[in-house]
């Protein structure tokens, strides 16, 4: 899964990263697809949302794409429209979590459609879990039931594992997995899980200390006071804030690391700044390294901290530059 700009990792750099290990890519929509292919991707790439109109077919099998069909007008589309070579498909079902997708007596008729399409290449059958990171919770269970009894013994290729699926649902397999959140190393899961412990997070998002203040007790610090110096503090200023994708609600004592000690945020985070308690880092001062997710604060904790999820954490950053390294 390279969607959202390989959920805000850059979705060239990832692919071109990764494309020696992926047997093909996913994105949401064609745009996304299109810059693959102009930065020197190859592999298959799969439409997630299918294509939204039957004029974008043309430009689908031109460059060679994979899409979705989910819903019954692309069906029609298809069937009403020639295309210059064959197009491999993705037929969706609707098992349970009901946001695309053919129900189930649909799915077997739209299949046979797709099949009397002489431009209709291979047929792969997919479905989307939508509890699989609850690992105690049934609806996994009755929708791998629902796939087997409305996509059982058509034949294709099978793929139904999202990141949580892949490393909680042994039972759920098929010849095509679509690892997302994972891949980026950072668990899908709200609690602990001992093969998602073993992940390794990608991205690293760093700043530096611009300013220091030294505070007596008694001072308040940022908007809204919302935090208030115990006793003389120094503070740290960061040139990070919500609008370079750091959680904006993130509150007092999220956890930072400091010229790689840890370290803790203080005060509301403004749109181009946030602070931090530098009382007992000495040594640290303007030009100080501050970590504010990577391999020394995990993704969750901040997270934990944040009224937010992993996703929105890592698909949220802008503004910043990305530095790779090999």
């Amino acid at each position: 899964m390279v969607k959202a700009d390989a959920y805000g990792h850059g979705a060239a750099r990832c692919a071109l990263a990764l494309q020696d290990e992926a047997d093909g890519f996913a994105v949401a929509c064609l745009e996304e697809a299109l810059a693959l292919r102009e930065a020197g991707i190859h592999k298959p790439v799969l439409l997630l949302e299918g294509f939204f109109d039957a004029d974008e077919l043309a430009l689908i099998v031109r460059h060679g794409l994979w899409t979705v069909v989910h819903a019954p007008w692309q069906l029609e589309a298809l069937e009403r429209t020639p295309l210059p070579a064959p197009l491999d498909v993705w037929l969706k079902l609707d098992s349970g979590m009901h946001r695309v997708g053919f129900d189930a007596i649909a799915y077997r008729d739209a299949w046979q459609r797709l099949r009397a399409l002489p431009h209709v290449g291979r047929i792969v059958k997919m479905s989307h879990f939508a509890r699989a990171d609850e690992l105690d919770c049934a609806r996994t269970d009755e929708q791998l039931a629902n796939f087997a009894a409305a996509a059982g013994g058509l034949p294709g290729e099978v793929s139904v594992c999202n990141s949580p699926a892949l490393l909680g649902w042994p039972r759920a397999r098929g010849q095509w997995a679509r690892p997302g959140l994972m891949l980026y190393g950072i668990s899908p899961f709200a609690g602990a899980h001992d093969v998602a412990a073993q992940l390794r997070p990608v991205m690293t998002l760093e700043s530096k200390v611009i300013a220091v203040r030294e505070l007596p007790a008694g001072e308040p610090v940022g908007y809204g006071a919302r935090f208030v110096t115990g006793a003389p503090t120094r503070i740290g200023v960061v040139a990070m804030g919500y609008a370079d994708g750091y959680p904006q609600f993130a509150v007092n004592g999220t956890p930072v690391a400091i010229d790689g000690r840890p370290g803790r945020l203080t005060g509301r985070v403004s749109m181009d700044m946030l602070t931090i308690d530098l009382t007992d880092h000495p040594q640290a001062g303007v030009g100080s390294a501050v970590e504010l997710w990577g391999n020394q604060v995990p993704a969750a904790q901040v997270v934990a901290h944040s009224q937010t999820s992993a996703y929105r954490l890592i698909c949220g950053v802008k503004r910043v530059p990305l530095q790779y390294v090999d």
